[in-house]
């Protein structure tokens, strides 16, 4: 089944359409094929490319590249997360690891955006983890006391300074971490897009349909061609799994977004003007909603197990309105008709909220699963995996395989049953908050 490109998206909508679109159409050869063109195999090329420039490297995707989940997320970059299981007292010393992950991830964020002056809407305002639940105070006191003890900055906030921060009084609790990073994330993925090296080909539109080692030659079949290469990265992140990369080790998480049009100066004044915000739940379930800079709403709040492929117009159609009524109860003044567009994206988990690096045989190696959080760490693993593809080493590496490994899954359908029910407890739980 192929990937389908759509025009479902206000961040992709937002930039001019590329033209000259290349598809494997015969067959090829390589000494480097990556497979999957986000923010990971994107920085894999880049990096490839700075490494080899006289070598031959091949970065193929699905469909159009960097408009999968790389540009369809929130746009959060993230220095800490709250659902990821490692905010206990006993597991400290593994969310430090975690932060320290984060925080190689924005910087190679950073260091990309300086050397080719990217604009990406780039605003270091923190972000806020929030609820509307008092009772949920106690949750965000002990993560305080864990950012404490780790020396990140960060405030309680109560429900009149987050109207007067956030022009709702939908909230009652908040925690603000200082070093959070809102940004565009369809423009940072054209940006990589565009300072590709010129030894790196990019197809597009490409599906890979099986792939084999023979000897110590990979070779890949897509619709229309094949390619041989000495070397792969997959980077495919939520379609791994149907790839048999790590299967049992990530599973694909479907969720939906929707973003309204810019709000008019009289509705912007009904909600006091605020500047530029985000917001992550507190329930793991909870709704990811974010003010933009050019005065657009924007809301994520379902999570499921579905057909990673293609979400159909009407189902979709089902899931922004719960995006419309979560807008609604915190913003009841504005009118109903606001949303301008919705869509769907892929991420990618593991059992245990860690990521997936790895050299699986001498010559492939894969990256990727980065549950929720992938524009630093997507970004750093792309350009790490291709160092250490490389057969170097790097502290960042050293860094990155410190973490906690991805913990064994069971297979079908006890996983999905598993992962559906989970889901379905959390939503229950969350119900208020979406």
């Amino acid at each position: 089944m192929e990937v389908v490109n759509d025009n479902t998206c206000s961040w992709i909508n937002d930039l001019t359409p590329r033209s000259n679109i290349q598809t494997i159409s015969s067959d090829l050869h390589c000494e480097w094929l990556i497979v999957g063109a986000g923010y990971t195999g994107l920085s894999a090329a880049r990096k490839l490319g700075q490494l080899y420039p006289n070598q031959k490297i091949l970065l193929v995707d699905a469909q159009l590249a960097g408009e999968g989940a790389s540009s369809r997320n929130s746009g959060y970059l993230v220095d800490t997360t709250l659902n990821d299981g490692f905010t206990s007292n006993k597991e400290l010393e593994n969310y430090k690891k975690k932060a320290d992950i984060y925080k190689l991830g924005i910087e190679a964020i950073k260091r990309f955006i300086k050397e080719y002056q990217v604009d990406c809407d780039w605003n270091e305002c923190g972000k806020y983890f929030a609820s509307s639940k008092k009772e949920d105070k106690k949750i965000l006191e002990n993560f305080s006391d864990t950012l404490s003890k780790l020396g990140f900055e960060h405030n309680l906030l109560s429900n009149n300074d987050l109207k007067k921060r956030l022009g709702t009084n939908f909230y009652n609790i908040a925690l603000h971490t200082k070093g959070g990073i809102l940004l565009h994330p369809a423009k940072l993925a054209r940006a990589m897009i565009d300072t590709l090296p010129e030894n790196v080909s990019l197809y597009e539109n490409s599906l890979l349909v099986n792939w084999k080692k023979i000897n110590d030659i990979v070779i890949c079949n897509f619709k229309n061609g094949s390619v041989k290469t000495n070397k792969i990265i997959f980077a495919t992140n939520g379609f791994l799994k149907s790839l048999g990369i790590k299967s049992n080790y990530n599973f694909p998480i479907t969720l939906t977004a929707s973003m309204t049009r810019s709000l008019s100066d009289e509705e912007f004044e009904t909600i006091g003007k605020p500047k530029e915000w985000g917001v992550l739940p507190v329930r793991p379930m909870g709704a990811t909603i974010r003010m933009t800079k050019d005065k657009r709403i924007l809301i994520r709040n379902t999570a499921e197990v579905y057909n990673p492929y293609q979400m159909t117009q009407s189902e979709l159609n089902k899931r922004s309105l719960k995006q419309r009524i979560g807008i609604k109860k915190r913003f009841p003044q504005l009118p109903n008709n606001i949303i301008q567009s919705s869509w769907s994206g892929i991420v990618s988990r593991t059992r245990n909220s860690s990521q997936i690096f790895e050299k699986i045989d001498k010559n492939i190696f894969v990256a990727g699963c980065y549950n929720g959080s992938g524009i630093g760490v997507g970004t750093l693993f792309g350009e790490q995996i291709a160092i250490k593809a490389s057969n170097e080493n790097t502290k960042e590496i050293e860094t990155i395989e410190a973490r906690n490994k991805p913990t064994w899954l069971p297979p079908n359908p006890i996983l999905s049953l598993g992962v559906k029910t989970r889901l379905i407890y959390e939503r229950i739980r969350a119900k208020s908050e979406i």
